[in-house]
């Protein structure tokens, strides 16, 4: 039974480093740290440099709000603060205003933070790592889906997110924008 769940996690940690490691399949993108304000608009990148969605940060709202749009213009998520709530959290919508997902902040440690994820029609996902450094994960239980870094960069105030295959790119890079602002806020 130790052996057969030894051997299971050996397996998962392959499978990742085939993912996440160096001339892994995910895909990578590259954002701006600390930058994230309203009124604040910016172009998030893939590995070749390639504008693939931008940001877009409203003016004028009682609560924060970004649009994540396509290189087309297409709206694909909308991130907004949510009021009167005890615990942070921020609400991902659809471009036609379904409920993708919303972002809580778990629990704080003095090291790691704990975020959770409802996914509206999904699995929960949880965030962990640094979050003011830009050094976590976010996964679906013990699997990994996404990892930001900035150890990929050295660009100042930049740093990269790698999806997985078959995830959700911009429902991801959504999730990242909300834990941004919310653990960035005032900055």
């Amino acid at each position: 039974m130790l052996g057969a769940r030894r051997e299971e996690r050996r397996e998962e940690r392959r499978h990742e480093r085939e993912v996440f490691g160096r001339g892994g399949t995910a895909t990578q993108y590259q954002m701006r740290q600390n930058l994230i304000s309203i009124g604040d608009d910016y172009w998030i990148t893939n590995e070749r440099g390639e504008r693939k969605f931008k940001v877009d940060g409203k003016v004028l709202r009682v609560r924060d709000t970004f649009n994540i749009k396509d290189a087309q213009g297409r709206v694909v998520a909308q991130i907004q603060e949510r009021l009167l709530r005890v615990k942070e959290s921020m609400a991902i919508e659809g471009p036609n205003g379904e409920k993708l997902a919303e972002v809580k902040k778990a629990i704080i440690a003095p090291l790691r933070d704990r975020w959770v994820v409802r996914v509206g029609d999904g699995p929960d996902l949880n965030v962990q790592g640094n979050i003011l450094d830009h050094e976590y994960t976010i996964g679906e239980g013990r699997h990994k889906i996404a990892e930001v870094s900035k150890r990929w960069f050295r660009i100042a105030d930049t740093y990269g997110v790698e999806v997985a295959p078959g995830q959700n790119d911009g429902l991801i890079l959504a999730i990242t924008v909300a834990i941004d602002a919310m653990a960035h806020e005032g900055k």
